[in-house]
Protein backbone atom coordinates (compact mmCIF):
# COMPACT_ATOMS: atom_id res chain seq x y z
CA UNK A 1 0.00 0.00 0.00
CA UNK A 2 1.49 3.65 -0.03
CA UNK A 3 0.31 7.18 0.64
CA UNK A 4 -1.48 8.60 -2.35
CA UNK A 5 -1.20 12.47 -1.61
CA UNK A 6 0.54 14.98 0.98
CA UNK A 7 3.49 14.88 3.10
CA UNK A 8 4.16 12.03 2.20
CA UNK A 9 3.02 11.00 -1.20
CA UNK A 10 4.39 8.32 -2.57
CA UNK A 11 5.62 6.62 0.43
CA UNK A 12 5.54 2.51 0.54
CA UNK A 13 3.87 0.88 3.71
CA UNK A 14 4.68 -2.54 4.04
CA UNK A 15 2.26 -4.35 6.17
CA UNK A 16 3.47 -7.73 7.99
CA UNK A 17 1.64 -11.20 6.77
CA UNK A 18 0.01 -11.78 9.97
CA UNK A 19 -2.83 -8.68 9.65
CA UNK A 20 -6.22 -10.45 9.07
CA UNK A 21 -6.47 -7.58 6.96
CA UNK A 22 -8.19 -5.73 2.94
CA UNK A 23 -5.85 -3.20 2.63
CA UNK A 24 -8.52 -0.27 0.19
CA UNK A 25 -6.44 -0.30 -3.31
CA UNK A 26 -4.47 2.65 -4.59
CA UNK A 27 -6.88 2.77 -7.36
CA UNK A 28 -10.38 3.19 -5.20
CA UNK A 29 -8.78 5.32 -2.19
CA UNK A 30 -7.74 7.59 -5.09
CA UNK A 31 -10.93 8.12 -6.44
CA UNK A 32 -12.67 8.03 -2.65
CA UNK A 33 -10.38 11.40 -1.59
CA UNK A 34 -11.03 12.95 -4.49
CA UNK A 35 -14.99 12.79 -3.59
CA UNK A 36 -13.45 14.14 -0.10
CA UNK A 37 -11.23 16.66 -1.08
CA UNK A 38 -14.26 18.19 -3.38
CA UNK A 39 -16.58 18.56 0.01
CA UNK A 40 -14.21 19.20 2.82
CA UNK A 41 -11.62 21.13 3.60
CA UNK A 42 -8.92 17.92 4.62
CA UNK A 43 -6.88 20.17 7.02
CA UNK A 44 -10.37 20.67 9.25
CA UNK A 45 -11.39 17.37 9.46
CA UNK A 46 -11.70 15.48 12.70
CA UNK A 47 -11.54 11.53 11.34
CA UNK A 48 -12.71 8.36 12.86
CA UNK A 49 -11.43 4.89 11.16
CA UNK A 50 -13.29 2.23 12.45
CA UNK A 51 -11.78 -0.96 11.53
CA UNK A 52 -9.15 0.58 10.94
CA UNK A 53 -6.60 -2.62 9.84
CA UNK A 54 -3.35 -1.53 8.58
CA UNK A 55 -4.52 2.34 9.04
CA UNK A 56 -4.11 2.49 4.92
CA UNK A 57 -7.01 5.13 5.51
CA UNK A 58 -5.99 6.84 8.97
CA UNK A 59 -2.36 7.71 6.82
CA UNK A 60 -4.00 9.16 3.97
CA UNK A 61 -5.80 11.33 5.93
CA UNK A 62 -2.86 12.52 8.25
CA UNK A 63 0.02 12.97 5.86
CA UNK A 64 -3.05 15.43 3.65
CA UNK A 65 -3.32 17.05 7.40
CA UNK A 66 -6.49 16.43 9.27
CA UNK A 67 -6.54 17.92 11.95
CA UNK A 68 -7.26 14.65 14.34
CA UNK A 69 -7.73 11.00 13.18
CA UNK A 70 -8.80 8.32 15.43
CA UNK A 71 -8.10 4.71 14.93
CA UNK A 72 -9.43 1.64 16.16
CA UNK A 73 -9.22 -1.79 15.65
CA UNK A 74 -9.51 -4.95 17.96
CA UNK A 75 -6.86 -6.71 16.31
CA UNK A 76 -3.48 -6.41 18.66
CA UNK A 77 -1.26 -6.79 15.95
CA UNK A 78 -3.12 -4.37 13.63
CA UNK A 79 -3.13 -1.59 16.34
CA UNK A 80 0.77 -2.47 17.33
CA UNK A 81 1.54 -1.58 13.78
CA UNK A 82 -0.31 1.73 13.61
CA UNK A 83 1.28 2.78 16.44
CA UNK A 84 4.96 1.79 14.89
CA UNK A 85 3.63 3.53 11.70
CA UNK A 86 2.24 6.26 13.27
CA UNK A 87 5.11 7.25 15.38
CA UNK A 88 7.74 6.70 12.59
CA UNK A 89 6.12 8.94 10.33
CA UNK A 90 5.12 11.82 13.06
CA UNK A 91 1.89 11.47 12.97
CA UNK A 92 1.19 13.23 16.42
CA UNK A 93 -2.41 13.90 15.28
CA UNK A 94 -3.72 10.04 15.39
CA UNK A 95 -4.62 8.37 18.35
CA UNK A 96 -5.06 4.82 18.02
CA UNK A 97 -7.48 2.49 19.97
CA UNK A 98 -7.59 -1.12 20.82
CA UNK A 99 -11.44 -1.77 20.87
CA UNK A 100 -14.75 -3.63 19.54
CA UNK A 101 -16.01 -0.93 17.39
CA UNK A 102 -19.58 -1.29 18.54
CA UNK A 103 -18.46 -0.77 21.75
CA UNK A 104 -16.50 2.23 20.75
CA UNK A 105 -19.34 3.73 19.09
CA UNK A 106 -21.54 3.74 21.59
CA UNK A 107 -19.35 4.75 24.64
CA UNK A 108 -17.40 7.77 22.92
CA UNK A 109 -18.34 10.90 23.31
CA UNK A 110 -15.93 12.57 20.82
CA UNK A 111 -17.91 13.81 17.63
CA UNK A 112 -16.33 13.46 14.21
CA UNK A 113 -16.80 15.45 10.68
CA UNK A 114 -16.32 11.93 8.40
CA UNK A 115 -16.00 8.47 9.82
CA UNK A 116 -14.94 6.03 7.53
CA UNK A 117 -15.56 2.50 8.29
CA UNK A 118 -14.21 -0.75 6.63
CA UNK A 119 -15.50 -3.89 8.52
CA UNK A 120 -15.36 -7.38 7.53
CA UNK A 121 -17.58 -7.61 4.68
CA UNK A 122 -19.52 -10.94 6.41
CA UNK A 123 -20.00 -8.92 9.92
CA UNK A 124 -23.36 -9.66 11.25
CA UNK A 125 -24.75 -6.05 12.33
CA UNK A 126 -23.29 -3.66 9.93
CA UNK A 127 -26.96 -2.01 8.87
CA UNK A 128 -27.62 -1.82 13.01
CA UNK A 129 -24.14 -0.12 13.77
CA UNK A 130 -24.33 2.21 10.79
CA UNK A 131 -27.82 3.50 11.95
CA UNK A 132 -26.88 4.30 14.98
CA UNK A 133 -23.74 6.11 14.01
CA UNK A 134 -26.39 7.79 11.60
CA UNK A 135 -29.01 8.68 14.41
CA UNK A 136 -26.52 9.77 17.58
CA UNK A 137 -24.36 12.26 18.74
CA UNK A 138 -20.90 10.73 17.09
CA UNK A 139 -21.63 12.71 13.60
CA UNK A 140 -21.57 16.21 13.43
CA UNK A 141 -24.51 17.29 11.36
CA UNK A 142 -23.53 17.75 7.76
CA UNK A 143 -20.87 15.40 8.41
CA UNK A 144 -20.21 12.18 6.17
CA UNK A 145 -20.23 8.00 6.94
CA UNK A 146 -18.54 6.29 4.74
CA UNK A 147 -18.53 2.61 4.53
CA UNK A 148 -15.97 0.48 1.82
CA UNK A 149 -18.13 -2.82 0.97
CA UNK A 150 -18.75 -5.45 -1.11
CA UNK A 151 -21.15 -5.30 -4.73
CA UNK A 152 -23.00 -7.82 -2.74
CA UNK A 153 -24.39 -5.58 0.43
CA UNK A 154 -26.21 -2.10 -0.27
CA UNK A 155 -26.31 0.43 2.66
CA UNK A 156 -29.29 2.25 0.32
CA UNK A 157 -31.97 2.54 3.12
CA UNK A 158 -29.89 3.22 5.83
CA UNK A 159 -31.02 7.21 7.17
CA UNK A 160 -28.73 10.01 5.14
CA UNK A 161 -28.05 7.34 2.13
CA UNK A 162 -25.99 10.49 -0.47
CA UNK A 163 -24.56 7.98 -3.17
CA UNK A 164 -22.65 4.91 -3.46
CA UNK A 165 -19.37 5.17 -5.35
CA UNK A 166 -17.74 1.95 -7.00
CA UNK A 167 -14.19 1.59 -7.80
CA UNK A 168 -12.78 -2.00 -9.48
CA UNK A 169 -14.30 -4.29 -7.04
CA UNK A 170 -14.40 -1.84 -4.25
CA UNK A 171 -17.86 -0.23 -3.06
CA UNK A 172 -18.24 3.14 -0.85
CA UNK A 173 -21.72 4.54 0.75
CA UNK A 174 -21.74 7.73 1.49
CA UNK A 175 -23.94 8.71 4.81
CA UNK A 176 -24.74 12.34 5.21
CA UNK A 177 -26.25 13.64 8.66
Amino acid sequence: MRIIHGKYKSKRIVAPDNLPVRPTTDMAKEGLFNVIDNEFYIENLVVLDLFSGTGNMSYEFASRGAKSITSVDLNYNCIRFIKKTARELDFSQMNIFKSDAKKFVESSTATFRLIFADPPYNMDGQDELFEYIMNSNLLEDRGWLIIEHDSHHSFENITGFKQQRRYGSVNFTILEK
